[in-house]
């Protein structure tokens, strides 16, 4: 069976994806499994042994979109978040099983209609993912491996990191920046305090990583860095590239975006910041790692309430650090 699975939108909503890919490939090896992904996550899409066929949604208009899907040959798709742009074009590709959630206009264009009102946020959005499969394979097991995802060469992609970056010992992480659709962080001067609780421990490197993108960020943060220890990393790679690198690290501390769930997905430990709503919540936006090694924190909005909650990542952090690694 030809099998779609659609989640066209950022990095650490298509993470949330992969659970769902390596399920549906693995009920039955015979199944051909095609992703459609925003152009951001091909790489990584075309480097999952359990993706048979990538295709990219650039924007084009509904009729082209139509096209690509349609050269596929398309028996069954199961779109995971739907807008009617991507759901008329499946109509239009004549898709003959098409699975999505039941909501907005664009459910009138799928004849498999699932309601899960996650809006209510009684599970983690992969495990709502996960459950449009059912729609599918009633007897499908939604186990997946943890960590999931694992790329050849990683040892010695980090021993030439380490090279380069005279790294001794093993790396903490920090990544300051917003990126995707996060809505709660800490000041980069807050982030300074962390890095130089980490900065303290002799048993540890620690690094901060940068997008390419975020050359101001990276300067002001040399600036209050200059004559520290600490290792300021600019990626100028793919994703994957990138993950490449995470698998290696032993703690990576972020808000929560996509570098977070990319670095779950790989087995990194992480500590991550949350906006203090349901809609941002850790319930709901948990990765797909090792629960285990997942800290999670929700940042309040009044100030009082930020201010403690700050407190209380400073002493979690230390305590991480004194336990080793």
């Amino acid at each position: 069976m030809n099998i779609l699975v659609v989640r066209n939108d950022k990095l650490g909503d298509f993470i949330t994806a992969l659970p769902t890919l390596y399920v549906l490939k693995h009920h039955n090896r015979a199944n051909r499994i095609i992703a459609l992904v925003a152009p951001m996550n091909r790489t990584l899409a075309e480097s999952c042994d359990f993706i048979d066929e990538v295709i990219v949604d650039s924007g084009e208009d509904i009729l082209e979109l139509a096209y690509k899907i349609k050269q596929a040959n398309i028996d069954a798709s199961i779109t995971l978040f739907s807008n009617t742009r991507v759901a008329l074009a499946q109509w239009i590709a004549r898709i003959p099983i098409r699975i999505a959630p039941a909501t907005k206009i664009a459910q009138l264009f799928y004849n498999r209609r699932i309601t899960q009102r996650r809006s209510e946020v009684k599970m983690g959005e992969f495990e709502y993912n996960l459950q449009l499969a059912k729609a599918l394979f009633p007897e499908i097991s939604l186990d997946f491996p943890k960590p999931l995802l694992a790329f050849e060469g990683a040892a010695e992609v980090y021993e030439s990191f380490c090279a380069a970056q005279r790294i001794t010992k093993p790396v903490v992480a920090f990544h300051p920046g917003f990126g995707g659709s996060s809505d709660a962080n800490w000041t980069l001067k807050e982030y300074i305090e962390l890095v130089k609780i980490a900065e303290v421990d002799q048993t540890v490197d620690v690094v901060m990583t940068f997008g390419p993108d975020e050359e101001k960020l990276y300067n002001e943060a040399k600036g209050y860095l200059a004559e520290s220890r600490v290792v300021l990393y600019r990626s100028a790679g793919s994703v994957v590239d990138f993950a490449t690198l995470l698998s290696c690290f032993k703690l990576f501390i972020s808000t929560s975006t996509g570098t977070y769930h990319l670095a779950s997905a790989v087995g990194c430990e992480t500590f991550t910041f949350f906006g203090d709503s349901r809609f941002a919540s850790a319930l709901r936006w948990k990765s797909i790692g090792e629960e285990s090694k997942q800290h999670h924190f929700m940042i309040p909005l009044e100030p009082e309430g930020r201010a403690a909650m700050f407190e209380s990542v400073k002493l979690a952090l230390k305590n991480r650090l004194s336990s080793g690694f």
